[in-house]
């Protein structure tokens, strides 16, 4: 098993507030030894959800926006339009974690054969008021 440097660990405990005990029971579990000795690959990508289709959206998304996330699942708003619209994340965030743990696991990303998602709202023809979807994707960071 890799030994993770001290310098390392110290950031991880001040990061996460874990007292001593608690860094020993992180250092303890070979995945976070694993992941974190990996977290410099995964730091190159970005889980995007992309609007591919938008009518009737009360947020205005519109077909080409982006909404960025990095490896670890956290929304990069510095990246997002200005507003983004809770209730279109609702349902795609379990594309943006299956994403995370593929990217975990080795696993390209870009490989989910089901990558769309849509916010809850039915659209107007169905009583609503309008619709998006968004599609998964994960990218190189430039």
């Amino acid at each position: 098993m890799e030994k993770l440097d001290e310098r390392i660990l110290k950031i991880i405990q001040k990061r996460f507030g874990y007292n001593d005990n608690e860094l020993e029971q992180f250092k303890n579990d070979t995945r976070n030894i694993e992941l974190i000795s990996r977290s410099k690959d995964y730091d190159k990508k970005y889980i995007v959800l992309k609007v591919v289709e938008s009518k009737g959206c009360n947020s205005n998304h519109k077909v080409g926006d982006k909404f960025y996330f990095d490896y670890a699942g956290n929304i990069l708003t510095e990246l997002c339009p200005k507003r983004i619209c809770g209730y279109a994340l609702n349902n795609a965030l379990m594309l943006v974690f299956t994403a995370n743990e593929m990217i975990y696991a080795g696993i390209d990303p870009n490989e989910i054969r089901f990558k769309r998602s849509n916010c809850f709202d039915v659209g107007i023809e169905c009583g609503g008021w309008g619709r998006i979807v968004l599609e998964l994707s994960v990218e190189d960071k430039p």
